[in-house]
C-alpha cells in the first residue's frame, strides 16, 4: 500500500511540473503576439498565434464551443476535437497564403491548446516584413 502512494505521489508530481512546463513555454513563446481568428465547420472560430520565424502556431478554442460547439454533432467534443484543430491549422496557412506549408508535429496542451509545427519550402521571412494576415478580436464594444 506504502509503495501505491509513493507512486501516485510521483505520477501527480509529474503530471503538476508538466502542466508547469507547459504553461511556461507558451508563456514564453507565444503571449507577445497578437491573435488572428480562423473559422471552420459553422463559423466556429479558433484564435491563432503564429511564430512564423519558429514555424510553430498556437490553436486556441474555448471552453463554451467545446462543450456545445455547433461542429460536434452531438458527438464527445474529445472525439472531434484532434480533427478540428488540425482543420483550423491547416485553414490558417492556407488562408495567409501558405498552401505549400504542411504540418509536421503536434502537441496537445490542454483540450483548448494545441501547438503545430509545420514547414515550408519558402524560406523564413525577415523580422519585420509585411505577411498576410488575418481579422484578430476586437475588444468588445470596439470595432
Amino acid at each position: 500500500m506504502q509503495k501505491l502512494g509513493g507512486a501516485l505521489v510521483v505520477a501527480f508530481v509529474g503530471l503538476a511540473v508538466s502542466g508547469c512546463v507547459g504553461f511556461s513555454y507558451i508563456s514564453k513563446t507565444y503571449v507577445a503576439l497578437t491573435p488572428q481568428v480562423v473559422t471552420i465547420g459553422c463559423n466556429e472560430p479558433y484564435e491563432v498565434y503564429d511564430q512564423r520565424q519558429a514555424r510553430r502556431m498556437l490553436i486556441v478554442s474555448n471552453g463554451l464551443r467545446e462543450v456545445a460547439g455547433c461542429g460536434l454533432e452531438g458527438a464527445d467534443p474529445a472525439a472531434t476535437r484532434a480533427r478540428r484543430f488540425r482543420e483550423a491549422g491547416r485553414t490558417y496557412l492556407d488562408e495567409t497564403v501558405r498552401e505549400d506549408c504542411r504540418i509536421t508535429g503536434e502537441t496537445v496542451f490542454t483540450d483548448l491548446q494545441t501547438e503545430f509545427v509545420y514547414a515550408c519550402a519558402a524560406p523564413i521571412e525577415p523580422r519585420g516584413t509585411k505577411v498576410p494576415r488575418l481579422p484578430g478580436r476586437n475588444p468588445v464594444g470596439f470595432q
